[in-house]
């Protein structure tokens, strides 16, 4: 069998170990790839957006399956290409992958089926945007609605940093075309948690619930970045809202999908607020998180492989069920200096040997590659440092040793992921 991994950063180095694993015979593809990828898969010279070029490849080199990470490609259709080719791939169509390119489609979507979210209103006009945010107060919320890496949303506690936010992005254009239009929203009080969904675009497969810590600072300060560290499993999503979850978000926003002629056949990401009333959706993403993918995949005992493959091929999953092992895993993500800001590449890292093979202790590779038989930063996020452990707290003891002991130069990152599990569980 022939796999082909599509993105190189850790959320890729997490599939690709996990789908190592279950399928230790297959030979691995990834485009580009990074210093800790090199050993496991071989590197395709194609840029994931290049579309028409990595269906060709695929389809030339005989691919079994395409799994792809990132959502650029999705929103640029690279599953289409392949789907056009008859290849096997996981990952939405373009069509679906809006729930994610554009926050104001998916508010829209879920508005109409019902799904619980937080109020909102759309802009491309600056001057109505102002004078909407004026009206509403604040807190309140401004996210750019098309794709930002993660930094697009800016929670805004005063009115004049909501003016701010809406100016830089309408007027400014500091997110680009991403900013072009933009959603402000009421924001809603309660806990984040992040789940994943296996779907076939009618069958929901939920991965453990995991917690994602996006500000760059400890105790949740500073701004917003791809996501500095997670847990998993998170307890604010017991059992009966689990099946919430599922019943009041992922069924209805699945049959919309369908109603639109968009069926969803992938990766669901729901990003949730835990409120006093219930699970309420922030946002909708189209491919596995990143770095939750890096806690909730050591974690899942049964293969990966087999629903992705049957989603991939247009079967059902249907009555497919999952196994995880006991315990908790929790991700410290190692970032360089600069990051979430401009930052420099080219630094030396350096892993000692006792972290590679520590107990409980898996070091996924970001930005990184290899110069001249040197392992160097190559990316804002460096690695991410996985530990897993019968609790969370023997679990976050691994993760922290081990992200202390890597060095490179302007290495920065949170000591606290976890924090507020950690003190309910203490």
């Amino acid at each position: 069998m022939k796999i082909l991994i599509v993105g190189n950063g850790g959320r890729e180095h997490a599939l690709l170990w996990k789908l190592r694993q279950d399928a230790p015979d297959a030979r691995f593809f990834i485009t580009h790839g990074n210093g800790g990828t090199d050993a496991l898969a071989t590197a395709i010279p194609i840029d994931p957006r290049d579309t028409q070029a990595l269906a060709g490849w695929a389809e030339q080199n005989a691919v079994d399956l395409t799994v792809v990470g990132p959502e650029a490609p999705l929103a640029a259709g690279l599953a289409d290409a392949f789907t056009r080719r008859g290849l096997a791939v996981f990952g939405p169509s373009r069509a679906a992958t809006q729930i994610e390119a554009s926050k104001a489609y998916a508010k829209r979507l879920m508005q109409r089926a019902g799904v619980p979210t937080a109020g909102y209103a759309t802009f491309t006009d600056l001057a109505a945007a102002e004078a909407y945010i004026r009206e509403r107060g604040a807190p309140i919320v401004v996210k750019a609605s098309g794709l930002a890496a993660g930094k697009g949303a800016v929670v805004c506690d005063d009115v004049d940093s909501a003016l701010a936010a809406v100016r830089a992005m309408l007027a400014d254009a500091v997110f680009g075309e991403a900013g072009r239009e933009v959603v402000v929203e009421e924001k809603m009080d309660g806990e984040e948690a992040s789940v994943f969904a296996l779907t076939d675009g009618e069958n929901a497969l939920l991965l453990l619930p995991a917690q994602d810590h996006k500000r760059v600072g400890e105790g949740d300060t500073g701004p917003n970045t791809g996501g500095m560290g997670a847990y998993a499993p998170a307890s604010i999503v017991d059992g009966a809202t689990v099946q919430r979850i599922r019943d009041e978000i992922f069924t209805p926003i699945l049959a919309a999908l369908r109603e639109e002629g968009h069926p969803f056949r992938g990766l669901l990401y729901a990003g949730l607020m835990i409120t006093a009333e219930g699970p309420k959706v922030i946002e909708f993403n189209a491919r596995f998180g990143d770095p939750e993918t890096q806690a909730v995949l050591p974690l899942l005992e049964s293969s990966l492989l087999e629903p992705m493959l049957a989603i991939a091929r247009g079967e059902t999953i249907a009555g497919a069920t999952l196994t995880w092992r006991p315990g908790a895993a929790l991700t410290t993500v190692l970032a360089a200096a600069g990051y979430p800001g401009a930052y420099e590449k080219g630094k030396e890292i350096r892993i000692p040997a006792w972290v590679d093979g520590a107990e409980g202790t898996i070091v996924f590779h970001a930005g990184t590659r290899r110069e001249d038989g040197r392992l160097v930063t190559w990316g804002g996020r460096v690695l991410a440092v996985t530990g897993i452990g019968r609790t969370l707290a023997e679990a976050a003891e691994r993760s922290r040793a081990a992200a202390a002991a890597i060095e490179f130069e302007g290495k920065h990152y949170r000591r606290d992921i976890g924090w507020r599990e950690l003190e309910r569980s203490a």
